[in-house]
């Protein structure tokens, strides 16, 4: 963990770089100790149906969802959240200066006991040089 969901308006495609908006936040994730690099799941999915404030299609969203399971005290959730955003919105700065775009964050925690998990990303990582 975390895993780092973006969900974005469908006008946003040509306005916003995702994928590079996907790597900033999981490069900024990886620099915070509270997160383990192995665990680190960026994505982002198009939306393309949705209606925002008054109805005008020139509106758009960043949505963001950090999902952490349980365990880090709110000062460090406080950390992880504010360090995140600030990320995400200096990425998308540019873009909002031009375009009328409502960004969002939420964290989540989520239970470890109902949350199975298993993989071998971390036996297929390369040792740092």
């Amino acid at each position: 963990m975390p895993h780092i969901h973006i969900e974005y308006s469908g006008n946003l495609e040509h306005v916003v770089d995702m994928a590079g908006l996907c790597d900033a936040l999981r490069q900024s994730a990886a620099g915070l100790d509270a997160l383990p690099m192995p665990g680190l799941r960026v994505r982002a999915t198009r939306v393309d149906h949705y209606s925002i404030a008054d109805g005008d299609a020139k509106h758009g969203f960043v949505d963001v969802s950090v999902r952490l399971r349980e365990g880090r005290s709110d000062a460090v959730k406080q950390v992880v959240i504010e360090h995140l955003f600030e990320t995400a919105r200096t990425f998308l700065a540019p873009a909002m200066k031009t375009h009328s775009i409502a960004l969002s964050f939420e964290l989540r925690e989520i239970d470890a006991k109902l949350s199975p998990k298993c993989g071998t990303i971390r036996d297929h990582l390369e040792e740092p040089k």
